[in-house]
């Protein structure tokens, strides 16, 4: 089954390896993660969505992490690691036009002290997939994520 969700990942190696995750003010903490728009590849979309949920535009896709089946709502993510031009704040709020225009609190967490247990199931699962991904393609060499 083809991708319908795109789900791009900011990433910061390094000695402490890090991934940009958010808080939602409904639904605890997240990964970005959209629809891929009819005509869309994964790649525009996972930037599309980096920009609509997040406000960073200066990204580019440095990989693509591969698809998750998630079994949940028959979503099928392709996770697209981004490069983002210029430094990031270590935290900073970004109100959404979308999504009844929620404010997200966007945030670094380190990959071997993700924040599991704030997060719903799927995104539990999701992170799990994500270091696994980043360990296959040589983005970071640590230890598995614990669920």
């Amino acid at each position: 089954m083809p991708p319908n969700k795109a789900c791009p990942v900011v990433f910061c190696g390094g000695s402490s390896p890090r991934i940009l995750l958010f808080r939602h003010p409904l639904a605890g903490v997240q990964l970005v993660k959209g629809t891929i728009e009819h005509g869309e590849t994964p790649g525009q979309a996972a930037l599309r969505e980096l920009m609509e949920e997040s406000g960073i535009s200066t990204a580019t896709i440095q990989d693509d992490l591969g698809c998750w089946d998630a079994g949940h709502l028959a979503q099928v993510w392709s996770f697209q690691l981004c490069q983002v031009q210029g430094t990031l704040p270590e935290h900073w709020s970004h109100q959404t036009l979308d999504d009844h225009g929620h404010l997200f609190e966007f945030f670094w967490a380190p990959l071997e002290q993700l924040p599991v247990a704030e997060c719903h199931p799927v995104f539990q699962r999701a992170l799990v997939f994500l270091c696994e991904a980043l360990q296959a393609r040589g983005h970071w060499p640590g230890e598995p994520c614990r669920n």
